[in-house]
């Protein structure tokens, strides 16, 4: 899975550990899964004006990203919700549809967001963007 904050980082630079993430699911190496709360968050961050003032991209050009992005992702369907109680309320979504896909791996700058969860869900790693291109190329 790549949490949003991965995206953001990628769509600002693109000389980017986060960029070389997309690369790989663009070259389908990982199929990253994506689930309604997620998707809707993509899409309201890739609006966000202000936080790409300093990007190289326009708001069409993020759109048509997001677009092709979304074409190399599995949709997942979260019918039960695991509330683990993650230290950002907003993210406790992003771990539903890890548990509900099946996910090994959450690819996230914020790493410790995931941190002392009221619910462990040992199967899953959590981990950056570079330690993500690690295990890829093991």
């Amino acid at each position: 899975m790549v949490d949003t904050n991965v995206i953001v980082s990628a769509l600002l630079r693109a000389d980017s550990v986060p960029r070389r993430v997309l690369r790989v699911c663009f070259e389908r190496k990982v199929r990253p899964l994506v689930g309604n709360a997620l998707f809707s968050e993509y899409e309201a961050v890739v609006r966000r004006e202000g936080i790409f003032e300093q990007s190289p991209l326009s708001l069409v050009e993020r759109h048509a990203f997001l677009d092709d992005f979304l074409s190399v992702c599995e949709w997942v369907g979260v019918y039960y919700l695991w509330r683990p109680n993650l230290r950002d309320e907003a993210d406790n979504h992003v771990m539903e549809l890890a548990v509900a896909g099946g996910a090994e791996i959450i690819a996230t700058g914020n790493c410790s967001d995931f941190e002392n969860t009221a619910l462990r869900f040992p199967g899953i790693s959590i981990c950056t963007p570079r330690d993500f291109l690690t295990t890829q190329e093991h």
